[in-house]
C-alpha cells in the first residue's frame, strides 16, 4: 500500500513539473540580441532573434564592412572602384556588377535622372570630400557623364571615354544593408532588423510582437525629431534628403547634394526628402536618389507607376509659406502612425 502511494506521489509530482514547464514555455520571451557599432563610416544597429552571441554577429558585420569598402568605396584609394576610375583595371567583381545592373534599371525608369557616372559633377560641386569649384565648367564635364558611356563585357567594364568615373554612394549603402540581412538569413535568423546609417531592412517581428517600427526624420538636423513612424516587416527602407547635405545658392535656396545628370546642375526642388519602402534596400536607396533628382511633380508621377512594382513612397515637400506637405503611396497608408492632413497619391 505504501509503495502504491509513493508511485502515485511521484506521478503527481512529475505531472506538476510538466504543467509548470508548459506554463513557463508559454510565457517565455524569445531571445533577441542587439549589436551596435560603426559600418561604412556611420552607425550600425542590428536586433535579431537568435541564440548566437552578439559578438558573432558583430564580427560578421565587420567582415561585410571590409569586403564592401574594398570593392565600392570612393573614399578608400585602394578600392576596386577607385582603381577602375583611375583606369588601373577594368575587371569588376560581383558587387560592382550587381550595382551597375540595378543602376541601369533605375536609370531607364528615371528617364536619365538617375546616373552613377555623376562622380565628376559631384566632385565639382564639393559633395565628394572635394573642395567646391566656384565656377565649374559644366559643359566640359558633361562630355564624360552618362550611363550610355559604360557597359560590361565578360566581367570587364568598358568605357567610351577614359575620363568616365563611377560613384555608387546612391546605392552601395543600401546594397550593404542587403548583404548584412542576407547573411543573417543564411544563419537561419527569421526575425531581425538591420540599420546602417538610417537605411533599414527588416523581417518578421520585433521582440514585443508585431512589425518593426522605423522613424522618418523631419527636415531638420538628422534625428532632431521623428516626423513619422512606419510599421514594416519583410521589406527595406531608405530616405534621401537635402537636409543632410546642402548649401545655399546665390538666390538663397537650398541646393541638394543630388545632381541631375541630364543638366549637370545641382538639383533645386520643392521635394525635401524621399523615403522609399521597397523589397530590397539597394532599390530603396537608388529610387530615393532618383526621386530627389526628379523633383516633386515628376517624383509623384513616377511613384504612381512604381507602386505597382512594390516601390512605395513617403515624400516631404515644401509648401506655401514654408509649411511642410506630405505625399504618400496609398498602399503605405495602413503602416503610417499618422495621416491627417497628408495626401495619398
Amino acid at each position: 500500500m505504501k509503495t502504491k502511494n509513493i508511485f502515485c506521489a511521484i506521478r503527481i509530482f512529475i505531472l506538476a513539473l510538466a504543467a509548470a514547464a508548459a506554463v513557463a514555455c508559454r510565457h517565455a520571451q524569445p531571445v533577441y540580441v542587439d549589436v551596435d557599432g560603426e559600418m561604412l563610416g556611420t552607425f550600425l544597429h542590428v536586433t535579431a532573434q537568435t541564440d548566437r552571441p552578439a559578438s558573432e554577429i558583430y564580427d560578421l558585420m565587420m567582415r561585410i564592412d571590409a569586403e564592401a569598402k574594398s570593392s565600392m568605396s570612393i573614399f578608400d584609394e585602394a578600392s576596386l572602384l577607385n582603381r577602375i576610375n583611375r583606369n588601373q583595371t577594368d575587371s569588376i567583381d560581383r558587387h560592382i556588377a550587381f550595382n551597375l545592373e540595378l543602376a541601369g534599371r533605375v536609370h531607364d525608369v528615371s528617364d536619365g535622372a538617375y546616373d552613377v557616372t555623376v562622380k565628376p559633377l559631384v566632385e565639382a560641386y564639393g559633395f565628394a570630400a572635394k573642395d567646391r569649384t566656384k565656377n565649374p565648367n559644366i559643359d566640359s564635364i558633361m562630355e564624360f557623364v552618362g550611363f550610355d558611356k559604360v557597359r560590361v563585357e565578360n566581367g570587364r567594364l568598358i568605357k567610351s571615354d577614359p575620363r568616365v568615373q563611377l560613384d555608387f554612394n546612391s546605392i552601395a549603402k543600401g546594397y550593404v544593408v542587403d548583404m548584412a540581412a542576407d547573411a543573417l538569413e543564411q544563419m537561419g535568423i527569421e526575425n531581425y532588423i538591420v540599420d546602417i546609417g538610417g537605411e533599414v531592412r527588416c523581417r518578421g517581428q520585433r521582440a514585443k510582437g508585431g512589425p518593426w517600427r522605423v522613424g522618418v526624420d523631419g527636415n531638420q538636423s538628422p534625428g532632431a525629431y521623428v516626423q513619422q513612424v512606419i510599421s514594416l516587416s519583410d521589406c527595406a527602407f531608405a530616405t534621401s534628403g537635402n537636409y543632410r547635405r546642402y548649401y545655399i545658392d546665390d538666390e538663397g535656396r537650398k541646393v541638394a547634394h543630388t545632381i541631375d545628370p541630364r543638366t549637370g546642375r545641382s538639383a533645386v526642388s520643392d521635394l525635401l526628402s524621399a523615403t522609399v519602402v521597397a523589397p530590397t534596400c539597394a532599390e530603396a536607396d537608388a529610387f530615393g536618389t532618383m526621386f530627389m533628382a526628379l523633383g516633386k511633380d515628376k517624383a509623384i508621377e513616377k511613384a504612381r507607376i512604381l507602386e505597382k512594382q512594390g516601390i512605395l513612397v513617403y515624400f516631404i515637400t515644401s509648401g506655401a509659406d514654408g509649411a511642410f506637405e506630405v505625399y504618400y503611396s496609398e498602399a503605405l497608408a495602413s503602416t503610417l502612425k499618422r495621416k491627417e492632413g497628408f495626401h495619398a497619391i
